[in-house]
């Protein structure tokens, strides 16, 4: 499947435009991506799983071709319009329940959506997910020398900083991309495409915006550690990169307080991007979980 064979796509939801690509029939499965991603980060997926299932692929709000908007007052409900936007999507396309793959910020859609809306998801599937029992090990010494770059995006001069050419872009999304993969240099055949996506009119912003939405909640748990939740019911299928850097494989272990029914897995030769360092591992577990339900 080339570059010029998508089916890009353009619909009303949650009164925001929002863009997707959509391909193949059968039982519908959502794709939501993470930072610093945007839908292409599943090119590797899109056609191998468009001949089992209905692919929608979305791009997040603030990211891609779909609008940006103002960050909500309060800014904390940034999640909750993503949910709403999700919701909106699925409706708008006649979808009843479909299935979720999700990814670092997608994860934390995913798992809101299916406490809000559970009769409307089928199933969950997560690479790397960002649950509640990570709690103050984000606080870790060696977790916090990693998540600088969340409080730099929460200044307003960061996107200014990091847009003012396209070579401070390319820098600054390179580091993430080859450090957070098993492998650096996973990502060069794409970097051109991050970079032009990126520099877009606001893709910056709105990538960023995410941090500043959800930085009360993020203090919170650093503050007060894991909440207890209720368990979310519908199945759960998790497949973590052994080399993540940033979301560590170790934290999968209090996912029995979170998920009633999961099954989880590493990725071995796989860091932070799971579904674009080994697709065909990717691929064959996302069916094998959908068929089976």
């Amino acid at each position: 499947m080339t570059s010029t064979t998508w089916n890009h796509r353009y619909v009303e939801a949650n009164g925001i435009r929002v863009h997707y690509v959509r391909h193949g029939a059968g039982m519908p499965v959502v794709l939501l991506h993470g930072w610093p991603e945007f839908w292409y980060v599943w090119r590797k997926n899109i056609g191998p799983l468009s001949e089992a299932f209905d692919v929608v692929v979305p791009d997040l709000r603030g990211f891609g071709e779909t609008e940006k908007t103002p960050l909500p007052d309060p800014p904390g409900r940034l999640l909750d319009d993503l949910v709403e936007d999700l919701r909106g999507l699925a409706d708008a396309l006649g979808l009843g329940a479909f299935g979720i793959v999700s990814h670092d910020v997608g994860s934390f859609v995913a798992q809101r959506f299916a406490y809000r809306y559970p009769e409307r998801v089928g199933g969950l599937f997560f690479f790397n997910c960002v649950y509640p029992g990570i709690g103050k090990r984000w606080l870790e010494p060696e977790s916090v020398v990693e998540i600088w770059y969340q409080t730099f995006h929460q200044q307003p001069w960061a996107q200014e900083i990091v847009g003012e050419s396209r070579r401070t872009c390319r820098i600054y999304l390179r580091h993430f991309l080859d450090h957070w993969s098993h492998k650096p240099g996973t990502f060069d055949e794409d970097l051109d495409a991050w970079v032009e996506n990126f520099m877009l009119p606001g893709n910056l912003r709105g990538g960023f915006d995410w941090y500043v939405g959800m930085r009360e909640a993020r203090m919170k748990i650093m503050r007060e550690g894991a909440p207890e939740l209720r368990k979310i019911e519908t199945p759960a299928r998790f497949l973590w990169g052994e080399s993540d850097p940033i979301i560590k494989v170790r934290w999968a272990d209090r996912l029995g307080d979170y998920f009633a029914d999961y099954e989880f897995a590493s990725a071995p030769a796989a860091g932070h991007f799971v579904h674009y360092e080994r697709p065909e591992l990717a691929n064959a577990e996302i069916a094998r979980f959908f068929g089976s339900l």
